[in-house]
């Protein structure tokens, strides 16, 4: 691949593969360093593409799987620190709207990483790689269909968790939606 081919790739696919990153991962710092290292991997191995698509898909699925194992090894981390400390590690800040705005994303986040990774990862690349369901079934080796369906019951999940209902709501709303039928 030459320096303009690899130019061309790295301006077309990096912000894409760094909101991707974000999302799983959680921080801009390993977002970027996810990224770079994808690069890095392609520029390294000296690898061919048909198109700059393909280039951009196996990109994505380097950061996709990198970022998973990221956020586990920090999940793991976490709950290490929490056990030995047994502190509460969240940090107060003054002013109700910067509370309430990082309340939220603490909760988006946490929610996001209680969904299983192969619901994550669909709604991961649907709303923040903006990526369409083709695409994603493609990089995934899954059909549009199975995505359309992953994307949703990902949604529903999310929403679950994100109302606070738990699984004794989800359990109840499910069979209220079957008892109206």
């Amino acid at each position: 691949m030459t320096e303009a081919e690899f130019r061309k790739v790295y301006d077309s696919a990096f912000p894409v593969l760094y909101r991707v990153a974000y999302r799983i991962a959680g921080t801009g710092e390993a977002a970027e360093d996810l990224c770079h290292d994808a690069f890095f991997r392609l520029h390294e191995r000296d690898m061919v593409f048909p198109s700059q698509e393909e280039a951009t898909y196996w990109l994505i699925r380097v950061v996709k799987n990198a970022a998973l194992n990221f956020a586990k090894r920090k999940q793991r981390e976490r709950k290490a620190y929490q056990r030995a400390l047994r502190e509460d590690s969240r940090q107060s800040e003054t002013g109700e709207s910067i509370l309430v705005r990082q309340e939220t994303a603490v909760e988006v986040v946490e929610a996001l990483g209680k969904l299983p990774d192969n619901l994550r990862i669909v709604l991961v690349l649907k709303e923040y790689a903006e990526l369409n369901y083709r695409e994603i079934g493609r990089m995934l080796g899954i059909s549009e269909g199975n995505v359309k369906v992953r994307v949703f019951r990902a949604r529903e999940r999310l929403s679950v968790l994100l109302s606070g209902m738990g699984r004794e709501g989800a359990r109840k709303s499910r069979k209220e939606r079957k008892a109206s039928k």
